[in-house]
C-alpha cells in the first residue's frame, strides 16, 4: 500500500475552507468532501435518507419525496438535541464512505496527497485518522458577512448556525496548521508553501 499522506481540513461556516480546498486541488491533491457525501447520503435512494424520514417525518420533504434541506436545517439549527439525532444518524455513514474513499484512491499515483474537507472534521474523530490538520479561521465579522451573502439569510440566522460549531479556540488545539484567510488573494502562496513543508516531513 502506498504510504500517501492525508490532511484533515477543516473550518467554520464562511471561513474560506472551500478556497483553501480548491488550492490544495489544483496542486495535486485528491480532494473527499464530506458535505457531498452528506447530501448524496440524503438524496431519495441515499443511505441516511429512510433514517432521517422515520426521525423527523414528511414534512422536510417537497413535492418529489426529496429531503428539503432547508426545512430541515431551519429545525436542526434551532434545536441542538435535534441537530445532535442528525449528526447521529448521518456520521457513521459519512465515516464509512471516507474510509472507503481513502482506501479506493490510497494508491493512486495521480494524487500527491489525500485531503478529507470536512467541517466536522474534529467532532467526529476524523482527525485521528490523518496525518495533519489545517484549520481554516477568519474573523467572525468577515465570516458573518460571507454566510449572509452566499445563502440569502439575515446576521441572526448566520450566528444561531455559528453557534451549533465548534469554537475556533477549541479547533486550534487540535490543528497542526491554521490558515487566516480574511482575504482570500493572500492564501494562494501561503497553502503552496505549507504542501511543501508538508510533503517533505
Amino acid at each position: 500500500m502506498s504510504n500517501i499522506k492525508i490532511i484533515g481540513l477543516t473550518g467554520n461556516s464562511g471561513s474560506g475552507k472551500s478556497t483553501v480546498a480548491n488550492i490544495l486541488k489544483n496542486e495535486g491533491g485528491y480532494i473527499i468532501d464530506a458535505d457531498k457525501i452528506a447530501h448524496e447520503n440524503m438524496e431519495l435512494k441515499g443511505c441516511a435518507y429512510s433514517e432521517i424520514i422515520s426521525y423527523f417525518g414528511n414534512d422536510i420533504l417537497d413535492s418529489d419525496k426529496n429531503i428539503n434541506r432547508k426545512k430541515l436545517g431551519n429545525i436542526v439549527f434551532n434545536n441542538k438535541n435535534k441537530l445532535n439525532k442528525l449528526n447521529e444518524i448521518t456520521h457513521k455513514y459519512i465515516i464509512e464512505k471516507i474510509e472507503n474513499e481513502i482506501k479506493k484512491n490510497v494508491d493512486s499515483k495521480e494524487y500527491k496527497f489525500v485531503v478529507i474537507d470536512a467541517p466536522l472534521l474534529i467532532e467526529t474523530g476524523l482527525n485521528n485518522k490523518v496525518d495533519s490538520v489545517w484549520v481554516v479561521y477568519a474573523d467572525f465579522e468577515k465570516r458573518v458577512k460571507r454566510i449572509m451573502i452566499r445563502d440569502n439569510i439575515t446576521e441572526e440566522e448566520v450566528k444561531k448556525r455559528f453557534e451549533n460549531q465548534l469554537d475556533f479556540e477549541k479547533q486550534k488545539v487540535y490543528a497542526d496548521e491554521i490558515i487566516l484567510n480574511n482575504d482570500f488573494n493572500d492564501i494562494i502562496g501561503i497553502v503552496k508553501g505549507m504542501i511543501n513543508k508538508f510533503l517533505k516531513e
